[in-house]
């Protein structure tokens, strides 16, 4: 009696691409992870407002970090409900049993991560150019640029952490406390960046800052696709 042949592997693009679109169409469905970080991020840039008064100056000078603090506490509920599907339903180990690339799940959702930061970011801009009173002083291109870098920088480490922390009892807790002291660097970046985009750039500084977000992009999506696959080994 022949054995059945084996199934043929899936390469790491089109498995990449398959789990991405699935991700995709379970988000586009229900909307309750996009409606969630959306009106998250616009509380926080309220209560920025709120916090500070009626002092449009130093609103102004501290917009860009706002910006990118209220993209930063809402990634931590994107991140988080990343895999809570997968953790509560033992899907996760029926996507590893597939003859696929273990690598396909990270960058999958990885990119699934910063696809719903960027339109975050894209949808909240206006809000904070309208509650801080700034403007785009040197190019929209710019700040498309440092938006998407700095989403990128988000979601790498924060979709390793939330895999880590998406078995454990107190994840909610957890993941925050791991991901936001690495992201210090891409924050910093990301928040420089914008505000040169805000205020101005006279100094030329924005390549430094777009460099420094770039390497810190390089590094950890490489450590992230390298090791991804065993951390999530039983």
């Amino acid at each position: 009696m022949s054995t059945p042949p084996r199934p043929r592997p899936i390469g790491l693009v089109a498995a990449t691409v398959a789990l991405l679109r699935k991700d995709l169409l379970i988000e586009w469905r229900t909307r309750a992870r996009l409606n969630a970080i959306i009106f998250f991020a616009l509380a926080t840039l309220l209560m920025f407002s709120f916090a500070l008064g009626p002092d449009t100056k130093l609103l102004e000078k501290n917009a860009g970090g706002y910006y990118w603090l209220a993209i930063l506490f809402a990634s931590v509920l994107s991140l988080g409900e990343s895999f809570r599907v997968e953790a509560e339903n033992a899907c996760l180990d029926g996507v590893r049993l597939a003859p696929a690339d273990a690598r396909a799940i990270f960058l999958s959702k990885a990119l699934g991560n910063t696809l719903l930061l960027t339109a975050l970011g894209a949808l909240i801009f206006p809000v904070m150019v309208a509650l801080f009173g700034v403007r785009i002083a040197t190019s929209a291109g710019d700040w498309a640029l440092i938006l998407l870098l700095g989403c990128l920088a988000l979601s790498a480490p924060g979709t390793v952490y939330a895999a880590i922390s998406s078995n454990a009892r107190a994840r909610d807790v957890l993941l925050p406390l791991l991901l936001f002291p690495l992201v210090i660097p891409a924050l910093l970046s990301a928040a420089k960046a914008t505000t040169l985009v805000l205020q101005g750039d006279p100094m030329n500084q924005l390549s430094s800052w777009l460099g420094l977000l770039g390497g810190f992009n390089l590094i950890y999506w490489g450590v992230g696709f390298l090791l991804f696959p065993r951390i999530i080994e039983d």
